[in-house]
């Protein structure tokens, strides 16, 4: 169960909570809000209020309010006692079982997918407006969050740092999981801090592309137009064999499940492969770009 055990916590009205109340969650996850919008739809069929359902699960009306709203990790306690209380369906008990916590550093948008990588069992990322997250070094990843707006904290930057620092780890971690990127070579080209920074970035590059389940193919500027234009795009396999696709924009990520869209991206990804230069090639032109630092 991905329930937190924890129980610590002050209820509301200043009094000390009972034991099992919990922290409120820093950044609530779509699970969390869902479990919330099943707990507070119960309720009401039951026809109780939160003070009401508060008193028979034995926490506080805040804790209450907070777990309908996605703000608190519900615990065992609380997840059996409101299953009692709003008449024994079943429904929070399967429920509280898919139940995660939100990634801190991750946009909300990109969480669930973050998710899915962790599980793949092969990944496949076109970028053509930075280096993949995947491949980025310490310091294009701290300039990358350093520029975007609204501004971060640098509390919230750390945050994001670590977490795209810790994402990186799958790729030492899974060393029999294949990992294909498909970069455009303008994307090496555009300059972010001094040369130093820049040749650190290919050398990051060069190191994580380098292990034989690792498959970096950059497209050269004179390859022209090509079917991946729509913009940036993954596709993984799950270990049931489905396939699917991520296509993020502005403030905004799509999970793309439906089969006949996740063929369309795997074919376009398939074609522009075949357009792209060989990893060979494309080891050759970033060593090139690092000697023109």
């Amino acid at each position: 169960m991905g329930i937190v055990e924890t129980e610590a916590a002050t209820g509301g009205g200043g009094r000390t909570a009972p034991a099992g109340e919990v922290e409120r969650e820093p950044q609530p996850s779509d699970s969390l809000r869902t479990f919330g919008a099943v707990v507070q739809a119960l309720r009401e069929h039951a026809g109780l209020s939160r003070c009401e359902l508060a008193a028979v699960v034995q926490y506080s009306k805040h804790t209450v309010e907070s777990v309908e709203l996605g703000r608190r990790m519900p615990d065992q306690a609380f997840v059996e006692r409101a299953e009692e209380a709003t008449g024994n369906t079943g429904a929070l008990r399967r429920a509280a079982r898919h139940l995660t916590r939100g990634e801190v550093g991750l946009a909300a948008w990109f969480r669930r997918w973050a998710r899915l990588e962790r599980e793949a069992v092969s990944l496949c990322t076109y970028e053509c407006r930075l280096v993949p997250g995947l491949l980025q070094s310490e310091a294009y990843a701290r300039a990358v969050f350093e520029g975007t707006i609204p501004l971060r904290t640098d509390e919230e930057l750390e945050e994001q740092l670590a977490a795209r620092m810790e994402r990186q780890r799958m790729m030492r971690d899974r060393p029999k999981v294949p990992f294909s990127f498909i970069v455009e070579e303008h994307v090496f080209r555009r300059r972010f801090g001094d040369a130093e920074a820049m040749r650190g970035l290919v050398d990051h590059v060069l190191e994580r592309s380098a292990p034989r389940n690792v498959t970096l193919q950059v497209v050269p500027l004179e390859a022209g137009l090509h079917a991946c234009l729509d913009g940036p795009v993954q596709v993984l396999e799950t270990p049931e064999g489905r396939r699917l696709g991520y296509a993020e924009g502005q403030k905004n990520g799509r999970l793309i499940a439906d089969p006949k869209e996740v063929s369309v991206l795997c074919h376009r990804y398939e074609t522009l492969r075949s357009q792209a230069l060989n990893p060979n090639e494309s080891r050759v032109l970033l060593e090139r770009l690092r000697g023109e630092l």
